[in-house]
């Protein structure tokens, strides 16, 4: 059984419109989940090691003005388009749009204001919470009054995540959840001790901006090559990289598949992802530089945390040959990740 239990975590600033900001418990036996109605962020991913000790598995902040101030969108949701679009630019029916600019020339994670910082409708579920907003059309640039739904619903160990959305416009969309994980618990120091696994045989190469460059390279003979498990560190190290900021190609299909895996020996915590989308964006915490102070004043440097972030492919409204992004009127777009918590 799931218990479910809300609570008031604070007031967003006048200049932001007030409202208040709750906090959503979901518990089981294994794992415990805080969700704010607040960009719909995990504050708080609680998991057993093999001993049955639970610690916190995700970075964040104690308390709201950590979330409302600058951050690395720890926990959120991100969109209407997760991910990076080049120059903030798309043209749809000869029509061009202009995104505001967050990520050097381009438009990153839905603009200057996104999902991630804006108060969500919530709805206790049995077993869960829903979380509705209307995105206005026109919103950061983007066409189409946009309905949302996101749906956190959590069974034993499985933490599931879907997404819902009807438009009155054509418009890109992709969302997912950003957070940030560290399997021997936040605040840990790094995350090279830890082994991981991406079931892509293709990955996105990107240009000095982060942007695909429309290639879709094969991983084999690549430090991109994932398929069998990794430890982290020692990967990094062997193939001199700084760290992965990349999207891999998962297997084309609307059904569920397991498309990474994290074993993290010391605790024996491991976390399976499963999806229905087309990529994951694999991001080893590269711009954290441990001036943010988190839960329990830990600091969080670079290479502290791991995101698997499964989304559309980046810039995709600008590739017709990558995954379709566009949703239009009278469809629904509709997509689930599932994230379980085991030990080994």
């Amino acid at each position: 059984m799931t218990a479910v239990r809300r609570e008031a975590f604070g007031r967003m600033p006048p200049e932001e419109g007030g409202g208040e900001v709750e906090k959503f418990v979901l518990q089981s036996d294994s794992v415990r989940v805080e969700i704010l109605s607040f960009g719909c962020i995990i504050t708080t991913l609680e998991t057993k090691d093999r001993d049955g000790q639970f610690s916190d598995v995700v970075l964040g902040f104690d308390t709201l003005e950590g979330y409302t101030r600058k951050h690395p969108f720890f926990g959120a949701i991100v969109g209407r388009v997760a991910n990076r679009i080049a120059n903030g630019r798309f043209t749809l029916d000869g029509k061009e749009y202009q995104l505001f600019l967050n990520n050097g020339p381009n438009s990153l994670h839905g603009g200057a204001k996104g999902f991630d910082k804006v108060l969500w409708s919530p709805q206790v579920l049995p077993n869960g919470v829903r979380f509705f907003r209307l995105s206005p059309d026109g919103e950061e640039g983007y066409p189409g009054d946009l309905k949302v739904w996101v749906t956190y619903t959590l069974s034993g160990r499985e933490l599931a995540i879907n997404y819902q959305a009807q438009t009155s416009k054509t418009t890109p969309i992709s969302l997912t959840n950003h957070a940030y994980f560290n399997l021997a618990g936040q605040g840990s120091r790094d995350v090279y001790d830890h082994e991981i696994s991406i079931e892509a045989d293709s990955y996105l190469p990107v240009d000095d901006t982060k942007i695909p460059t429309g290639e879709v390279a094969a991983v084999q003979g690549t430090g991109f090559d994932l398929r069998q498990p990794v430890e982290l560190g020692k990967h990094l190290q062997k193939f001199h990289l700084d760290g992965f900021d990349h999207n891999f190609c998962l297997h084309q299909g609307q059904d569920r598949r397991l498309v990474a895996r994290v074993f993290h020996p010391h605790s024996g915590r491991t976390m399976e992802v499963h999806t229905t989308q087309p990529g994951i964006q694999f991001y080893t915490g590269n711009n954290l530089d441990g001036s943010l102070k988190g839960k329990g004043a830990a600091t969080y440097p670079k290479h502290s945390a791991f995101c698997l972030e499964t989304q559309n492919w980046p810039d995709a409204v600008n590739k017709p040959h990558f995954p379709n992004v566009l949703l239009h009127p009278g469809e629904e777009y509709n997509h689930t990740t599932w994230l379980v918590f085991n030990t080994a």
